[in-house]
């Protein structure tokens, strides 16, 4: 009895319990089941609310089937739906010795780091959320030996591996809620996947993918949905949209209660003529055809949801559709899918448990699309290789974490949320004090930084763990406030260079209104003025020499009164000329600094509009013509006009 296989398909509405085997000749036989209701509505849209209500029928089908095979059931296997599911497609490249043989260790290792990769970028993506995020699953899409892809890797030589994948995950809640109902029903979860993975291993068997073909699973709360193309599964997607909808239509449209209105959607599959009587005692005779009708609404919302994701995952309608789970049966819903696909009616199929290969021990109650998910999980849980989670205590806490042999510490101080912060040491308080009036800090000394332990031993976040493990952490402290002398909050010199001289532009320091010459230790608030020179006005006036502004220069360029200084500032002044002339009568001293003075530069000093000509330009130098490049001296008489 220790090779038996069991395991749960917790539902929305309802949870199927399998125990089977394996023969001799590689068939799974079914060798008890048992199937039962929610009572009440324990779950929504897949996720677990009421865990003491899940908990009691997980253990009414625990208790069924230890007795019909007459021992005890320990250990399950169990399936998460894709409620909140997240996917994310990752390549790892990993250099190897081309000396050795690739042995399938080796691909395994790669293709768990791939997924710990995976989970990086997803925990990272949530942060802003600050979920947590289980590796539910992951599908390979292709291997790479030195670039080239490969189907498989075990054997070969090279100089690098690789691989593809698309892994899948939950938020911490949701299957921690599995995990809690379990370990309530006296069970421990042997192995954990997600519904879509579990049902696309028997529904679509490898040689079919090669084509483009999408597999739903319809339940109560969630419609789950898988991708094959090229011989790989491209992507796993869900709705929250499935059979609870159609219920609530039904019980809202015909004033039924919850559980009647799942009777009769149930009904609606296998009768043609229903007969009911509504809460307020009405009584109703239709047809499945004039109920479907009157709720076809809610098919065609459940159906544009299925076929937004497959068109937003595929970038197509894919070749063909298989739906599986309870509510793929609902009349209307293969068909109102094809057209909305664009396919033929016969390209939307329904698959039930005819098409799982090797499989035994079916009776006519356990056939049905329904079934075809929870065999499934027990097939899954059978093949799977390694233990998924792996435990750790972490500060005195139980932490179950995906095993990718590879955790790390940083692994589960992200997967816990543990507060980065808590690791950095902190600085000291800051002191505060005014500058010219604005509020300044000095920062408080560096505290210790935090001390990572694992089992009792100083690790860090690079440290890699085990089933088991000890992890405790110190956190970071803070340091002491510390109070600064006046130098260490200002500095006294702001030199700037004037023809080559030093110039302190920092005239004076007050603090608190005294002033200060000497380096005094502050105390918090204490209020800091400096006057200093800070435009070139201001330098003017303090060096107090005669020098016009139009000969100054700040960095090699022409300066303004309003010119701000700044440290290490070069100032210099420029050495004009000056000549006097009689230009047209009038006496004029023009100053310039330039080596000659030629014609043309007097229209620079005069008010002698070039722009608009009336006539000839007359130009004289006392008395004589004159050209525009003619050299200027001191006395000479010039003439401008025009003639005509």
């Amino acid at each position: 009895m220790k090779d038996l296989i069991f395991s749960l398909d917790i539902g929305t509405r309802t949870i199927i319990g399998i125990v089977g085997s394996y023969s001799n000749d590689k068939k799974f036989n079914i060798l008890a089941y048992s199937i039962k209701e929610h009572s009440k509505r324990n779950m929504y849209d897949g996720q677990i609310h009421d865990i003491d209500g899940v908990t009691e029928v997980v253990k009414e089908i625990k208790e069924e089937l230890e007795g019909k095979l007459g021992t005890n059931l320990k250990k399950v296997s169990i399936a998460a739906a894709g409620r909140s599911l997240k996917t994310c497609k990752v390549r790892l490249d990993k250099d190897i010795d081309n000396s050795s043989e690739i042995r399938r260790n080796m691909v395994e290792i790669l293709e768990l780091e791939a997924v710990q990769k995976a989970q990086d970028i997803i925990n990272n993506n949530e942060n802003q959320n600050r979920m947590k995020y289980y590796n539910i699953g992951y599908t390979v899409i292709n291997y790479y030996l030195d670039n080239n892809i490969m189907n498989k890797l075990d054997g070969h030589r090279g100089d690098k591996i690789g691989v593809n994948l698309i892994a899948t995950f939950l938020p911490q809640m949701v299957i921690e809620g599995l995990y809690s109902v379990i370990s309530k029903a006296g069970l421990e979860v042997g192995n954990i996947t997600l519904e879509p993975i579990a049902a696309i291993n028997v529904a679509i068997k490898e040689e079919l993918r090669l084509l483009n073909l999408a597999l739903v699973d319809i339940g109560a709360g969630t419609s789950d949905i898988a991708i094959t193309k090229d011989g790989k599964i491209i992507a796993y997607a869900m709705t929250s949209q499935a059979g609870d909808e159609i219920t609530e239509t039904l019980s809202k449209k015909y004033l039924l209660d919850f559980n009647f209105g799942e009777e009769l959607k149930v009904k609606l599959s296998t009768k043609d003529i229903h007969e009911f009587i509504d809460i307020v005692g009405i009584q109703h005779k239709l047809t499945t055809k004039e109920i479907v009708e009157s709720i076809y609404d809610t098919i065609v919302k459940i159906t544009n949801e299925i076929v937004e994701k497959i068109i937003e995952f595929n970038g197509k309608a894919p070749s063909a559709v298989f739906l599986i789970g309870g509510s793929s049966q609902m009349p209307g819903l293969k068909d109102c899918i094809a057209e909305k696909l664009g396919l033929p009616k016969e390209r939307v199929s329904i698959r039930d448990t005819s098409f799982i290969e090797n499989l035994g021990g079916l009776d006519s109650s356990i056939n049905g699309p329904d079934i075809v998910t929870p065999i499934g999980i027990a097939i899954e849980g059978a093949t799977q290789r390694y233990k998924n989670f792996i435990e750790i205590e972490f500060n005195g806490e139980e932490i179950r974490i995906f095993n990718t042999e590879k955790v790390k510490v940083s692994d589960i101080l992200i997967l816990n949320g543990f507060n980065p912060r808590n690791l950095i040491s902190k600085w000291g308080e800051d002191f505060i004090y005014f500058l010219n009036g604005e509020r300044k800090t000095f920062i408080g000394e560096e505290g210790r930084p935090a001390i990572i332990y694992v089992n009792n031993k100083v690790g860090n976040l690079n440290t890699f763990l085990q089933d088991g493990d000890i992890v405790e952490i110190i956190k970071a402290t803070q340091g002491e406030k510390r109070i600064p002398h006046l130098c260490e909050c200002i500095s006294t010199r702001k030199i700037v260079n004037y023809n080559n001289n030093q110039f302190n532009l920092i005239r004076e320091i007050r603090v608190n209104g005294n002033k200060v010459q000497n380096n005094p230790l502050l105390k918090e608030g204490d209020r800091i003025d400096i006057i200093e020179i800070k435009s070139i006005k201001d330098f003017l006036e303090s060096i107090d020499e005669n020098i016009h502004i139009s000969n100054i220069l700040v960095n090699g360029k022409k300066a303004k009164h309003n010119t701000l200084l700044k440290e290490d500032d070069q100032i210099s002044f420029i050495q004009r000329n000056t000549i006097e002339l009689i230009i047209n009568g009038e006496e004029i001293l023009i100053e310039y600094d330039k080596e000659k003075f030629v014609f043309v530069d007097i229209f620079e000093y005069i008010d002698f509009d070039l722009s608009k000509p009336r006539g000839n330009l007359a130009l004289r130098i006392n008395g004589e013509e004159a050209e525009y490049l003619a050299s200027l001296k001191n006395g000479d008489e010039i003439e401008i006009s025009w003639s005509k």
